[in-house]
C-alpha cells in the first residue's frame, strides 16, 4: 500500500457519559477511494468532525503527511488540502456558480475600491467545471441548476482549495440513478488525478462501485475492513451491524382482503392529460416505482390533500371521497410519510412528544386544554412499540438519527389507526439496520389489515419488500408486476415506457 497521505492513530473521543469513539485507527493513501460505512450513531461523524478540525479528539494522533497536527482547527484544515461534500449542500442560490466556488476568497482589482475581479473568478472556475465534465457556465446562477449539479459545484470548491483529500458525505441521497452514475464518474476522475475521496453512504451498492478499501465503525470502535476483492454488500453488513439481515421480502399472514382505497381517473396538476387508476387492497404492501419526475410523488400528495386533482375520484371502501386538504384526507384514515421528513414530516425543533400528538391534538385536550400527561403516555407507548432509540420522549426530534426521526414521523399515524399509509422514499438517508426495521414495521402495518402504498427509487427496496409493483411513466401507470414477474430489469423496462411482455422471464 502506497504511504498514506492521512492518518488517524488510536482516536478517542469522549463526552459526558458518552464514549463517541474509541481506539480508532484510519488510513487514507494518495488516490485511494475508501468506503467509510456504519449504521446511524455509529462515530462517522464524530470522526469525520476530528479530521474537518471542527472537533478536538479526547486522545490520538492525526498526521498528514506523515507530519503530526497536533491543533488541528477548520481552517488548519483547508490549508492541508481536506474538503467537505456535505449532504445538505451549503451554496447561495441567489449567486452564480463562480461566485459560490471563490466565496471569501474573491481575487480583487488593483486600485483603490479594490472591486471583485469577476473575470478573473470565472476564468478560475471555467476548467474546474471542465475537469469535472460539468455542461454548465461559471456565471450560471445556483438557483437554475440540479441537485447534481451543486453536487459538482461543491465538488469544484473543493477542487479550488487544492484539496488533496475530499470527504463527500452522502453525496448521493438525493439523485436520480443518471446523477449517481456520473458522481460516481467523477469519483473516479478525482482518484485518477491523485485527489484521495472519503465516500460515506448507506448505498452500498455505490461502495462497491468505487471503494478501493472499506472501512467499518460499529458503536464508536472499529469493525472491521475489506479490500477491494472482498468488498461485497453481505460482508459490508456483516461489519456494520454484527450479524446478517434477514432477507427483504416477508410474506403477507394472509392473503389480500378486499379493496380498501381506489383511485379512478386521477389526474394531477403535474400531468393534466393523463389518468392514474390503482388499488390497493387491505393486508397489502403495493410498491409504485418510476424514475424521479414520473409522477408518483404528486399522486401521493393529491391523495393526502396536498394538491387539488385536476379530474378523477378517491374512493374508501367503496364511498367516493371529497379530499380538499389533508385534514380531510386524515379524518378519513389516509396518513403520508412524505418524501423530505425534516421538512414535511417533523417540526425538528420540538420534541418527541409533541410531534406524536400535533396531527390529533384535539384527542389530547378537554376544553380546549391539553393533558400533556395523556400526550407523554401516548408517546412512550409508540416509542416502545417501534423502538424508538432515544434517553426520552422529552428528546428534541432533530436531534434523532435519520431512523429514528422516520420512526417518529410513523408513530404519530400510528396512533391514530391508520386504514391507508402512503410512503414516499421510506428509507431515504436512513442505514442499514434501521432499513430492516422500517421494513419490518411495513410488514407489520400490513399484517394489520393497512393498505399500504411505498414509493420508492431504491429498485432493491421496491423488488424486495413488494407484494405488488405499480410501475409509473410520465403520470400514469406504465404497467404492473406480481412477483412471479419481479426484477429490477422489469421495473426499468416498464419506468422507461416500454411494453413488457407477459411471458417475459424474470
Amino acid at each position: 500500500m502506497p504511504e498514506p497521505v492521512l492518518e488517524l492513530i488510536d482516536i478517542c473521543k469522549s463526552y459526558p457519559g458518552v464514549q463517541a469513539l474509541s481506539h480508532v485507527n484510519f488510513t487514507v493513501a494518495s488516490g485511494e477511494v475508501v468506503g467509510l460505512i456504519g449504521e446511524n450513531g455509529a462515530g462517522k461523524s464524530t470522526l469525520m468532525r476530528i479530521l474537518g478540525g471542527v472537533t478536538a479528539p479526547t486522545s490520538g494522533t492525526i498526521k498528514l503527511r506523515g507530519e503530526p497536527k497536533a491543533d488541528l482547527t477548520v481552517s488548519e484544515a483547508i490549508r492541508s488540502g481536506i474538503a467537505f461534500v456535505h449532504q445538505e449542500l451549503n451554496l447561495f442560490d441567489n449567486l452564480d456558480v463562480a461566485a459560490n466556488i471563490f466565496f471569501g476568497r474573491e481575487p480583487r482589482s488593483f486600485g483603490i475600491l479594490q472591486l471583485i475581479d469577476t473575470t478573473l473568478i470565472r476564468s478560475r472556475t471555467q476548467p474546474l467545471l471542465d475537469r469535472l465534465g460539468a455542461d454548465f457556465k461559471p456565471d450560471t446562477l445556483v438557483s437554475d441548476l440540479s441537485l447534481a449539479e451543486r453536487q459538482l459545484v461543491e465538488i469544484a470548491k473543493a477542487l479550488s482549495l487544492g484539496a488533496e483529500i475530499v470527504i463527500m458525505d452522502e453525496p448521493t441521497s438525493s439523485l436520480t440513478l443518471t446523477e449517481t452514475t456520473r458522481l460516481l464518474q467523477v469519483v473516479a476522475e478525482l482518484k485518477a488525478s491523485g485527489v484521495s475521496v472519503i465516500f460515506i453512504t448507506h448505498r452500498l451498492q455505490e461502495i462497491e462501485q468505487c471503494a478501493d478499501r472499506v472501512v467499518a465503525l460499529r458503536d464508536g470502535a472499529m469493525a472491521g475492513m475489506l479490500q477491494k476483492a472482498d468488498i461485497d454488500h453481505d460482508r459490508m453488513i456483516r461489519l456494520m451491524i454484527g450479524r446478517d439481515l434477514k432477507a427483504l421480502y416477508t410474506a403477507p399472514k394472509a392473503a389480500p382482503g378486499e379493496e380498501v382505497l381506489a383511485v379512478r381517473d386521477i389526474r394531477t396538476t403535474t400531468y393534466p392529460e393523463r389518468a392514474v387508476n390503482l388499488s390497493l387492497r387491505r393486508g397489502e404492501i403495493v410498491g409504485l416505482a418510476g424514475l424521479v419526475g414520473s409522477g408518483r410523488t404528486e399522486l401521493a400528495r393529491t391523495i393526502f390533500g396536498i394538491d387539488r386533482p385536476v379530474d378523477g375520484t378517491i374512493q374508501l371502501e367503496g364511498q367516493v371521497l371529497t379530499i380538499r386538504s389533508p385534514r380531510d384526507a386524515i379524518v378519513h384514515g389516509i396518513y403520508l410519510i412524505p418524501e423530505d421528513r425534516k421538512r414535511a414530516g417533523l417540526i425538528l425543533e420540538d420534541d418527541i412528544i409533541s410531534n406524536i400528538s400535533l396531527p390529533n391534538l384535539e384527542s389530547f385536550a378537554t376544553a380546549y386544554l391539553v393533558d400533556h400527561d395523556r400526550e407523554e403516555t401516548t408517546a412512550k407507548q409508540q416509542s416502545r412499540r417501534l423502538n424508538i432509540r432515544t434517553p426520552s420522549v422529552s428528546t428534541v426530534t432533530g436531534s434523532l438519527s435519520g431512523g429514528n426521526q422516520q420512526k417518529v414521523v410513523l408513530a404519530k399515524w400510528l396512533a391514530m389507526s391508520p386504514s391507508v399509509m402512503l410512503f414516499d422514499e421510506p428509507t431515504r438517508g436512513i442505514d442499514v439496520g434501521a432499513k430492516s426495521e422500517i421494513y419490518s414495521l411495513i410488514r407489520t402495518l400490513s399484517d394489520a389489515g393497512v393498505a399500504v402504498l411505498m414509493i420508492s427509487s431504491d429498485m432493491e427496496e421496491v423488488v424486495g419488500v413488494s407484494d405488488r409493483i405499480l410501475v409509473m411513466h410520465e403520470g400514469q401507470i406504465s404497467g404492473e408486476l406480481g412477483r412471479e414477474q419481479f426484477s429490477e430489469h422489469n421495473v426499468m423496462q416498464l419506468a422507461v415506457g416500454k411494453a413488457m411482455n407477459a411471458s417475459q422471464p424474470c
